[in-house]
């Protein structure tokens, strides 16, 4: 197989996986973030009763499931990192995720979805710390984004939304350069010509990792 091949079956097979944590990890960040609020709100004190209204039953939102499979299962929160588990077809992964701190666009306040960082580990595929972003739109065709750290750049080859390191090769040293990091800075370009700059805080970064190297040996 040639490179060129085994990058588009990295990337396509990334993008699906991409794709469906996406799905459910966007509930579940959701979900996680009410569940920590509803824990420290006060309690609220009930309202004076005016007329019985009819009861109706307390569900919390449905969180979508890639193949009929399981939940993600967050197994640890370290400082802005999440550690997450899922089984999307069936095949077990085990993920590292954030979302930026910070997030500009030029021209600025342009609308997009949410953007998020993974770190994956599939365990099926031997693959291992893979590192991928979802930007929230459209990327411009055939163009690169860029990964900022430590003085360091990384490209990454863009399909759609999503993006994964260019160089695999140069995938372990950009993981442990994130690990000892304090932040790291993500760049593209729509398929509008909109550039985003986005700004990943890496405190937990490393912890998350461990925690993901446990559940997925």
């Amino acid at each position: 197989m040639t490179f060129g091949k085994i990058m588009s079956h990295r990337m396509a097979y990334g993008r699906r996986i991409a794709l469906a944590l996406r799905a459910v990890v966007a509930g579940s960040v959701v979900l996680a973030g009410a569940a920590s609020a509803q824990q420290q709100a006060p309690a609220a004190k009930p309202p004076a009763a005016t007329k019985p209204a009819a009861a109706k039953p307390s569900a919390a939102p449905a969180v979508p499931s890639p193949g009929g499979t399981a939940q993600p299962t967050l197994v640890g929160r370290y400082g802005d990192w999440g550690a997450y588990t899922a089984s999307p077809g069936g095949k077990k992964v085990c993920f590292a995720l954030s979302k930026p701190v910070n997030s500009s666009t030029v021209p600025p306040n342009r609308p997009r979805d949410p953007a998020y960082m993974f770190v994956s580990t599939r365990p099926a595929e031997k693959v291992k710390d893979e590192v991928s972003v979802i930007f929230g739109y459209g990327l411009k065709p055939n163009s690169d984004a860029n990964i900022q750290v430590a003085g360091g750049n990384y490209a990454m080859n863009t399909l759609s939304d999503g993006a994964w390191v260019k160089n695999a090769a140069e995938e372990p040293k950009l993981v442990e350069t994130m690990r000892k990091g304090q932040d790291l800075t993500v760049k593209g370009t729509s398929a509008k010509g909109t550039v985003s700059t986005d700004v990943y805080s890496l405190k937990g970064l490393s912890l998350a990792l461990d925690k993901v190297g446990q559940e997925c040996r």
